[in-house]
């Protein structure tokens, strides 16, 4: 538990955006693709479990909710604990809920005890897992953060690719007690990615004035969750912006299969859309992180954003027009694109808006006004589709909730948020050109007293010249002497004036 000291004096140590840090990066690439791609794996289930229990689509849908409102709803138990003990033992605990939730979940017997174990218990387990990864990542990378971004949120598309396959090949051959039981096992890997993140080392311990010891111990009376990010505009807007978001964000992928299924594909076949949305995916989310690191792009971030919620949202509209199997291949394409974006700058944008320091309490915020939003989305299409029976709806609904946060967020920055009157760069180049002046100014006044000086020393020459009658004619006189005769002694223990010796 001492890794707590340690995490609170994190950021005041130079990201090393290398090193260990590839091994935390790793760490979250695993994490981010458990915490993502589960819930949607999950749905691959649904179809027996609607069977088994003799339940509706809105009722099997909650599972899948509950799983991410306990990823966003307990950011802020995350926060405190983070910042109390330290993100490596949080995320062992959260590794050993995650994997206990899913072997109980095999022993279910109603719907209500696979919302408490796979839901709750599993929830809680992956989201004390999920947030202090990013925490890590973070402190780990700052010029490189938009890559390193990309990279770990690519782990959510390629799990996805393997565990929607993998839950329905162990649905055929184990049923689905079977495979919730061996998803529980391997969900002990979170564990071993709690190791790898290990704490930055603290800078060696220097004297400090009275006053910097006084900050500094300001400092270590860290609060364990920090309100005051509610004070910045860019922070609200993004909590509002992302928060309208979620509620169509995840319906899509939750009901592609059942919608495929519905079209009369076979299970196999239909579980295919989830490997192919996540197959692109894999590629979009990296390639964005690049984009995003940009030197003209990255403090454009938030309008990146924006645009990739109005793509995914816009891929959303048009995908609720699909009737066959190749019409819903070419939206899981589109779909995969866009949700790689979104992905990938969701957290890189809200790093950048809070920085290093608040991000532990901002993350937590955040995922907790989300969670609502989390909490209600896919229950309440599988509402709608219970009452429609037309997947057309559903997609309508949760394009235009994407397509609307997208353009709340860009409006809002636009005309809130006041740009400083100076670029970064300009205001650089006007202290260079200032500087360039001074150089000018300094090295013109050193040529006029070089040029004086050189002046008083001809004119002591001179002087000493017409002083050689004083002594011997044959007395050769060189610089050197006559530098040993300025700097005699005078009778009252001065030396005489010289501009070589006054300098």
């Amino acid at each position: 538990m001492g890794g707590a000291v340690v995490d609170d004096e994190a950021p005041s140590v130079k990201a090393p955006d290398g090193g260990w840090g590839w091994a935390v990066l790793a760490g979250c690439f695993v994490i981010t693709g458990f915490s993502y791609a589960f819930p949607k794996a999950v749905s691959v289930f649904f179809k027996e479990l609607i069977q088994e229990f003799g339940v509706g689509y809105s009722d099997t849908a909650w599972i899948s909710s509950i799983l991410l409102a306990m990823l966003y709803g307990t950011g802020p138990l995350c926060s405190v604990m983070v910042n109390r003990f330290g993100c490596r033992p949080v995320m062992m605990v959260g590794g050993l809920f995650a994997s206990l939730g899913m072997i109980l979940a095999s022993f279910s017997t109603s719907i209500v005890h696979i919302y408490l174990s796979t839901g709750v218990i599993t929830g809680l387990g992956l989201a004390l897992n999920f947030q202090p990864s990013l925490i890590m990542l973070n402190r780990y990378f700052n010029l490189k953060r938009p890559l390193a971004n990309g990279l770990s949120a690519a782990g959510s598309p390629m799990f996805l690719c393997c565990l929607s396959p993998l839950g329905q090949l162990l649905q055929d051959h184990y049923g689905w007690r079977g495979g919730f039981l061996i998803l529980g096992g391997l969900l002990l890997n979170c564990c071993v990615c709690g190791a790898l993140m290990k704490p930055l080392p603290t800078p060696k311990f220097v004297e400090l004035p009275h006053d910097q010891e006084d900050t500094k111990k300001k400092k270590k009376k860290k609060k364990l969750l920090d309100f005051s990010v509610f004070k910045d505009k860019g922070f609200v807007i993004y909590t509002i912006a992302a928060t309208i978001m979620v509620l169509g964000l995840f319906v899509p992928p939750v009901f592609v299969v059942s919608y495929a299924k519905e079209l009369g594909n076979e299970d196999t076949k239909s579980a295919l859309l989830l490997t192919i949305l996540g197959f692109i995916d894999i590629f979009a989310r990296p390639t964005c992180g690049v984009i995003a690191g940009l030197k003209w792009v990255r403090p454009r971030c938030v309008y990146l954003f924006s645009f990739a919620m109005v793509f995914n949202g816009t891929a959303d509209l048009i995908g609720s027009q699909s009737h066959d199997y190749v019409s819903l291949v070419i939206f899981c394409i589109f779909f995969g694109i866009s949700y790689g974006m979104v992905g990938a700058l969701q957290f890189e944008v809200l790093m950048a808006i809070v920085g290093t320091e608040k991000f532990s309490s901002a993350i937590g915020l955040v995922l907790l006004v989300e969670a609502i939003a989390v909490l209600v989305g896919p229950p309440g299409a599988g509402q709608l589709l219970d009452a429609t029976k037309s997947y057309m709806y559903v997609f309508l609904l949760a394009g235009s909730e994407v397509v609307l946060s997208g353009l709340v967020l860009a409006t809002c920055n636009f005309f809130f948020i006041k740009k400083k009157p100076h670029e970064p760069a300009v205001c650089l180049g006007e202290m260079v050109t200032l500087a360039d002046d001074e150089i000018k100014q300094l090295s013109s006044r050193a040529e006029e007293q070089l040029t004086t000086e050189e002046e008083m020393q001809k004119e002591v020459v001179n002087e000493n010249k017409n002083n050689d009658n004083v002594r011997p004619k044959s007395v050769a006189v060189d610089s050197q002497e006559v530098e040993r005769f300025l700097k005699e002694p005078q009778a009252n223990g001065d030396m005489a004036a010289c501009p070589e010796t006054c300098l």
